[in-house]
C-alpha cells in the first residue's frame, strides 16, 4: 500500500515497556532517508496498562505525523525471561492493532536477517550494526542509545527488501 507512487514511510519499532526505540524512515525510490528516530521512554512506576496507552499515543502521533504507511518489527525470541517475552508481546498486540485500525502494511525481519542484509553477517554485534547506521547516516551519533539503532536496523532492512 502507497501513500503517494513515489515514495513509503515506514516506522519501525524495537518494544520495550522502559524504553522503546523508533525510527521514521521515507523511501524514494532507491533512496532512504531518515526523517527521526529516537527513544520513548515510560516510566516503570507506571502501571503496565499506562504504558501500554502512552506508547499507543505515541505511535498514533507518528503515524499522523509522518503518514506512516508501514510498520516493521523483530520477529521475538524467547529469552531467559518467560514474564519480559509476554510483556513484550502486550507491546507486539498493540502494534499489530495499530496496524489494523491505521490500514498499515506490518512486516517483521528476524534479527538474523537485519544484521544479514545490513552488514552481511547475521550473527554480528548490535555495535556492528550500530556502527554501520553511523556511517549510512551521519546524524547518528556514538551515544545513541542501542534501543534506537536497533529499531533504525529493522526499519532500514524492510526498506532494502520489501519494497
Amino acid at each position: 500500500m502507497k501513500i503517494n507512487n513515489n515514495f513509503d514511510v515506514i516506522l519501525s519499532i524495537d518494544p520495550g515497556l522502559v524504553s522503546c526505540g523508533f525510527s521514521v524512515l521515507k523511501k524514494q525510490g532507491e533512496n532512504v532517508f531518515l526523517l527521526e528516530y529516537g527513544v520513548l521512554k515510560m516510566r516503570s512506576s507506571q502501571s503496565v496498562p499506562d504504558r501500554l496507552g502512552q506508547f499507543y499515543t505515541f505511535c498514533q502521533e507518528k503515524i499522523s505525523l509522518y503518514q506512516i504507511n508501514c510498520l516493521a518489527l523483530e520477529t521475538p525470541f524467547l529469552g531467559k525471561n518467560a514474564s519480559s517475552f509476554l510483556k513484550l508481546g502486550y507491546l507486539r498486540g498493540v502494534l499489530y492493532l495499530i496496524s489494523n485500525l491505521n490500514n498499515l502494511r506490518l512486516l517483521e525481519f528476524s534479527p538474523c536477517e537485519v544484521k544479514s542484509t545490513l552488514t552481511g553477517y547475521g550473527f554480528a554485534q548490535k555495535e556492528q550494526v550500530a556502527r554501520f547506521l553511523m556511517k549510512l547516516f551521519p546524524t547518528i551519533s556514538a551515544s545513541t542509545k542501542l534501543d534506537a539503532t536497533d529499531a533504525l536496523a529493522v526499519g532500514l532492512c524492510c526498506a532494502m527488501r520489501s519494497f
